[in-house]
């Protein structure tokens, strides 16, 4: 049995993400009395030398109930206008709940394209850690008055966002609060027999078999998108507990090692950040590869262009692709050739790449550094 109090005892740098249904009550206003006692939880961890960032969810909630509406908008312009209407009230609820405690803090708004360009990520991450060093707190939500793809279709009511944070910030734990005590092995809101994990070491086919539908009518991060997140979080190096936000000082009893919620454990053999950023953006196109390269890729070595044999969408030259062999993605990297170089090039000796396009970038497809393997 893993000993939480050990376990995280050297974290120091914390994302919590606070789901639809911890910021609403069942009536559709604003929980602020929730948004007090977390406020009040952060600060005591902050007081303790903790790195804390929030990933609160609910904007589009308060939106409906300001502007009245019966019922969840099913139309995305509308829901985009709940998102941009609440936003301002949900910030607005947090700097008065956090200058109690004598912090201020800062809003952040992504979407996934923020992870998926290289200098973008690079100066979000850069911006985040400068606002934690000066003892802000960051509060980070979708993008979803601009975002371009379906609203919560991308994050999971941002239980995605949340790993994609933890991960790319380098946090050594993500505390899910939700409107369930943690994962089970069946549904327990029907299933009066449904037990409670307390401990998951590795993401099986059957752990995943355990994710739902939506808890709640006004959250959409069912437990398949904290599987997901969990996912994301065991190869970041990075726990990550789900959890009931109705427990009394739920925060604060997590990091003091309380057996409460389902933790995830971490994979301790990481990746380098630059190949997590690979793996975790969003890909451009995807490159079509032989047994032989696959097991050459496997092993560390480049993809060359003898070993393409089709070629997927269109991209560019310094973008992502997914690496597929028979019809399964095995990898992702970075391509030195664009989509209708490789489309010539494809299957031909390195040695004919210039007699062929009338130049030659490089003797590989992509370099061996810009792999990783999923």
């Amino acid at each position: 049995m893993y000993d939480r109090k050990e376990l995280f005892k050297d974290v120091n740098r914390i994302v919590v993400k606070i789901g639809t249904s911890s910021i609403n009550t069942e009536d559709g206003k604003l929980n602020r009395q929730f948004m007090e006692n977390m406020a009040a939880q952060v600060a005591e961890l902050h007081e303790m030398g903790k790195k804390v960032i929030l990933v609160s969810s609910g904007a589009i909630g308060i939106g409906i109930d300001i502007l009245d509406f019966d019922s969840r908008p099913k139309e995305i312009p509308v829901r985009q206008a709940c998102a941009a209407v609440g936003q301002s009230v949900l910030m607005q609820q947090w700097c008065e709940s956090f200058a109690k405690h004598n912090l201020k803090v800062a809003q952040i708004l992504l979407t996934y394209d923020s992870f998926s360009n290289r200098l973008t990520y690079l100066n979000l991450r850069n911006s985040i850690s400068t606002l934690l060093s000066y003892g802000v707190i960051p509060i980070i939500n979708e993008n979803d008055s601009t975002s371009v793809n379906e609203i919560e279709a991308t994050f999971g009511d941002n239980d995605k966002l949340s790993a994609m944070v933890a991960s790319k910030m380098e946090a050594d734990l993500l505390i899910i609060l939700s409107d369930i005590d943690g994962l089970y092995d069946k549904n327990p809101k029907r299933n009066d027999d449904a037990k409670l994990l307390s401990l998951v070491e590795e993401i099986t086919p059957e752990i995943e078999s355990f994710g739902g539908s939506p808890t709640s009518m006004k959250g959409v991060g069912g437990m398949r998108t904290k599987i997901e997140a969990a996912k994301i979080c065991y190869m970041s190096g990075c726990y990550m507990i789900i959890t009931n936000s109705a427990t009394e000082n739920v925060v604060t009893k997590v990091l003091c090692g309380e057996d409460i919620g389902t933790l995830f454990l971490a994979n301790q053999d990481v990746h380098k950040n630059r190949i997590r950023w690979i793996l975790l953006s969003k890909s451009c196109g995807s490159i079509e590869v032989d047994v032989g390269a696959k097991e050459a890729i496997i092993n560390s070595m480049s993809l060359l262009p003898s070993g393409v044999t089709g070629v997927g969408g269109e991209f560019d030259r310094g973008e992502i692709v997914e690496i597929v062999c028979e019809g399964e993605v095995f990898a992702k990297g970075i391509t030195d050739y664009t989509s209708d170089e490789l489309e010539l090039v494809k299957g031909q000796h390195t040695d004919l790449i210039a007699d062929i396009l009338g130049y030659k970038n490089y003797n590989h497809v992509i370099k061996k550094e810009n792999i990783g393997i999923c």
